[in-house]
């Protein structure tokens, strides 16, 4: 954005009048939202400078500052050092932590263009935690699938699965680059999985999670663990993930339990 789009930006966004109780940096965070609601300030457009704010505005730096620290809180807006003030990319409802069809089948029903790539293929022999969750001994063998998922080029989970090598035998060898697993499983062996129990929890990135999702160290993240049932109630995935949830909100639909 040049030096004029932002002028005509903070020109417009001059608030015409404000109750006098109010803090000015309380107007001036509204005067801005208003403009991204409308769309005139589109997702990742660039902010006019705190100088170009204060004066259309008539405030303080730190009345801007403050406008802008809340905008950045509320994740309406975001900042990059060295670079400016952009508007967020507005955030996706996401269904699949209370479905089974997964995040990638979620987002392919939005017609949202999700990349998955493998990180790791190949056969496992099971941890205690796998063994009790699948509820398998500790010498079946387990077919182990890690990908990352991108939504829109944007590195956005990365999850973790693994199931009995019985019932997905080769899966390990199949290509898998950019495929759904679950429309994969469905096609080779006849599985589809009809029900999910998931636990989530908020976790922090470490190093391996953030430079794979590409956020900072110790960024926030939902950890989630799932289990997947077919129609027969046989446990056949277990996974663990980390959700990036910066671009998304997570939804769910709950009803009260038959009496």
């Amino acid at each position: 954005m040049g030096a004029e789009d932002g002028h005509d930006i903070a020109q417009r966004a001059r608030p015409a009048g404000r109750n006098r109780s109010d803090p000015l940096w309380n107007h001036v965070k509204s005067a801005l939202n208003r403009l991204i609601l409308k769309g005139e300030l589109a997702e990742h457009d660039q902010l006019p400078s705190e100088a170009a704010l204060c004066q259309r505005f008539g405030v303080s730096r730190t009345v801007v500052r403050e406008a802008l620290s809340q905008l950045v809180n509320e994740r309406v807006i975001y900042k990059l050092q060295g670079k400016g003030t952009f508007v967020s990319a507005r955030p996706d409802d996401q269904d699949f932590i209370g479905t089974t069809i997964g995040f990638s089948g979620e987002l392919t029903d939005k017609s949202r263009p999700v990349s998955h790539h493998n990180l790791r293929r190949g056969t496992v022999m099971p941890t205690a935690r796998m063994c009790k969750m699948l509820g398998i001994d500790a010498d079946v063998t387990l077919v182990a699938l890690d990908r990352l998922l991108s939504v829109d080029g944007h590195p956005r989970f990365i999850v973790r699965c693994v199931m009995p090598e019985h019932l997905v035998p080769g899966l390990d060898r199949l290509p898998m680059e950019n495929r759904s697993l679950y429309d994969t499983i469905g096609r080779e062996y006849g599985i589809k999985l009809v029900r999910a129990e998931r636990w989530i929890e908020a976790v922090k990135a470490g190093p391996e999670q953030a430079a794979l999702l590409q956020v900072p160290v110790g960024s926030p993240l939902l950890g989630i663990e799932s289990v997947g049932s077919d129609a027969r109630g046989e446990k056949i995935e277990y996974y663990t993930a980390h959700y990036l949830t910066d671009r998304s909100r997570l939804h769910f639909a709950v009803s009260a339990p038959n009496i």
